[in-house]
Formats: structure tokens, sequence, C-alpha cells
């Protein structure tokens, strides 16, 4: 997820300090990983140095000066092109699961126990987020279908590499 993107339109709705953009953020998107306030800062920083943001004004407190921010028509411009371009798709041609079952083959351990720990904890991350997906909002069902459409693929591949592993065993030690 591009955060300075998601900043950015967030501020689209109107100016907003830096505390205000990290609420929005974590409310919409950061269920899972909510941003840290430097990332925030560091990030309207940057944003400020590439002319997307502009400060439109600064409020004294009890602590450090609040700034408000505000985006810009470069910024505006910098969102659309964002939202239009579509996302790479994420193949996985070298999973760190692919490369745990070789590795293991070529040991002499067990693959086929590599293979059911992690079908036991994406079954266990699915029970989780189904259970999350039947007492969240649309927003949080929708992220959580995402994760179990994917997870679902995943176990599709589990199945499929067990049910060759003899054959990939024989290639790997060959």
């Amino acid at each position: 997820m591009s955060i300075a993107h998601t900043l950015l339109g967030l501020l689209e709705a109107g100016p907003r300090h830096g505390y205000d953009l990290k609420r929005a953020f974590d409310e919409r998107f950061g269920h899972d990983r909510p941003l840290h306030y430097g990332q925030v800062y560091s990030t309207m920083s940057r944003l400020l140095k590439n002319g997307l943001v502009e400060v439109d004004g600064v409020e004294a407190g009890g602590g450090p000066e609040r700034k408000r921010y505000a985006i810009t028509d470069a910024g505006v411009t910098d969102v659309e092109q964002w939202l239009g371009r579509p996302e790479k798709p994420e193949p996985y041609l070298q999973s760190t699961l692919y490369t745990k079952v070789v590795l293991a083959l070529l040991t002499g351990r067990p693959a086929d126990a590599v293979l059911d720990a992690q079908r036991t904890e994406h079954l266990r991350l699915m029970r989780d987020l189904t259970r999350r997906k039947s007492s969240g909002d649309l927003a949080d069902q929708l992220i959580c279908d995402h994760a179990l459409f994917h997870l679902e693929a995943d176990l599709r591949w589990l199945e499929l590499t067990a049910a060759r592993l003899d054959r990939l065993s024989k290639e790997v030690q060959a």
C-alpha cells in the first residue's frame, strides 16, 4: 500500500493535522497495521518537499506546533494518476514456503510435515478472519474476503504440492 498516496487521498476531503491523518488512516486502513506517528510526519515532510501538500496553518499548543496540511493541485493529480494505475499482480514465483519444501527434501527432512504445519497455520488464520468478517463492517468484510481468497489459493497449492512430493523429491535429489 502506498502510505503517501493514501494520506494524499485523505487530504482531498480537506486540510488536516498529522494526528487527524493518522486517526483517519487507522480507522479506514490500519486495522492490522496502524501507522506510527513518525511515519505520518516523515511522509508529510516528503510530500511537502515534493510540492504535493502545503502547510495550511500552524497552531501553537502545549507541545510542538501543530501543522495543518492541505493537498495541492499537483497532489490531486498525483492521486488521480495513482488510482488509475493498476497494481502489479503478485505471483509469488519464489515463495519462502516452496524454498522450505525443497530444502526439507534436500536435507532428508519430512517435507510433508512442512506442508502440514503450514496448512494448520493457514486454517487457523482463515478461522480468525472468518470470525472477524462476521462481526465487521463492510470494509472489514471486504478486506477479510481478499485475504481469505488468497489463503484458499495457498491451500490449493499446498494440496497440489503434497500430491506431487514423491515426484518433486526425485527431481530435487537427481
